[in-house]
């Protein structure tokens, strides 16, 4: 709880016990105040092992005891949500909720199903990228689909939305368009759309953060560009320009500052103050960082320390308010899914079911490594007093 109030971010009315969205209640990869395991195998701490039909690789997210993850079947034809219970790790939904003769290509590391779900009240959303995007009610019954946002996703699907107030907000930056769309919740009517006038692709999620004492700002990362808008319009409110392309990394927030990455080629970290109006490129980068910098992976912000992990396997650790390396080390593997903070510990999972704990720290201490079977490119997630991994096979629930 205290790295989250450390954000300055308002918590949604949830539980902690529960991950309703992509790096879960924040956006950002914190955990609440809830167990978090430090030690496990294949066979030592696993309360369950469910095989999961198809392939997806979006993360799982929980509320009330039911996870909620997507997938695609028949070779991406059909594009699915499922649903466990997360007592007993029984698959109790699998529903199929669009359909197409002919899935696009994509590249060989993504999934047909690779954006997250959103939880909310009695909802589901799901999200397809440009195959489209759907809200279910928690029985599985289809409430509305929405197919009108079309665009050459290049790689596949990729960016997860993320939900403000009865707005579900997302990127399309494809190779033909570019664009932040918001639906209305309840309907899945278009409600406002934001141009980029960029020129390139990208996959990043949007993130909502404080906006001076009151208000709120939407700030999303795409080709060539940052920007800020109001989430109840989609007006444009700052933006900073750079060099770089197909963006996957989620911003994060916090010391009054927004944490992002630049994509392809020649990644950059930036740390830019959130409080700009206009074409802010010049005055509001606080500082920059060039070494290191994940193409895939997002940034893990606590407090005034700040955690990448590059995609061949080179963790840092970085001064959040200067941009001073803290530590650096290499980790085994290479690296999609982001990093998590639980109990002042960082998960680092790599994509051959490795997990390297560190201590959150200004010196690099590890704590622990340890593996599962199977590749493993979604985040973790963490809810109902435990840890959930899926793999490319199976979800596991891992506990104390």
């Amino acid at each position: 709880m205290r790295a989250i109030l450390a954000l300055g971010l308002a918590l949604p009315l949830i539980c902690l016990a529960d991950w309703p969205e992509f790096r879960g209640p924040t956006g950002q990869g914190i955990v609440g105040e809830q167990p978090a395991p430090v030690r496990w195998s294949e066979t030592e701490n696993v309360r369950w092992k469910t095989p999961l039909p198809g392939v997806g690789w979006s993360s799982p997210v929980i509320r009330d005891g039911v996870i909620w993850l997507t997938t695609a079947t028949e070779g991406g034809r059909s594009l699915r949500v499922l649903s466990v219970d997360a007592a007993s790790g029984e698959l109790t939904r699998n529903v199929e909720v669009f359909r197409s003769e002919r899935p696009p290509h994509k590249h060989e590391k993504n999934s047909y199903a690779s954006p997250t779900p959103i939880l909310a009240d009695d909802r589901v959303y799901v999200h397809f990228g440009a195959k489209g995007t759907a809200a279910l009610a928690l029985d599985g019954s289809i409430l509305w689909r929405n197919t009108e946002h079309l665009y050459e996703d290049v790689h596949g699907s990729g960016g997860s939305p993320v939900l403000w107030h009865n707005l579900l907000i997302f990127n399309c930056d494809g190779a033909d368009v570019q664009y932040v769309v918001a639906l209305e919740a309840s309907t899945g009517k278009t409600v406002w759309q934001a141009p980029r006038n960029a020129q390139r692709f990208s996959f990043s999620t949007p993130l909502v953060i404080p906006r001076g004492e009151s208000g709120e700002q939407l700030v999303s990362t795409g080709p060539d560009m940052a920007a800020s808008y109001d989430p109840a319009t989609g007006r444009e409110l700052w933006r900073i320009t750079f060099d770089g392309f197909s963006v996957v990394p989620r911003p994060v927030y916090g010391n009054g500052m927004v944490y992002l990455t630049t994509g392809f080629y020649g990644p950059l970290l930036l740390a830019v103050r959130a409080d700009g109006q206009g074409d802010v490129t010049a005055t509001h980068i606080a500082w920059r960082v060039n070494r290191g910098v994940p193409l895939i992976s997002s940034p893990l912000l606590d407090g005034e320390r700040i955690y990448i992990v590059s995609d061949n396997g080179i963790a840092s650790c970085i001064n959040a308010l200067n941009g001073r390396e803290l530590w650096r080390q290499r980790l085994p593997g290479t690296y999609s899914a982001s990093p998590v903070l639980a109990a002042g510990r960082v998960y680092f999972l790599n994509e051959s079911g490795e997990t390297t704990i560190v201590q959150s720290s200004n010196q690099y201490v590890e704590i622990a490594a340890y593996k599962v079977n199977g590749d493993t490119l979604a985040s973790l997630a963490f809810g109902d007093g435990a840890m959930f991994l899926r793999s490319d096979t199976a979800l596991y629930r891992i506990e104390n």
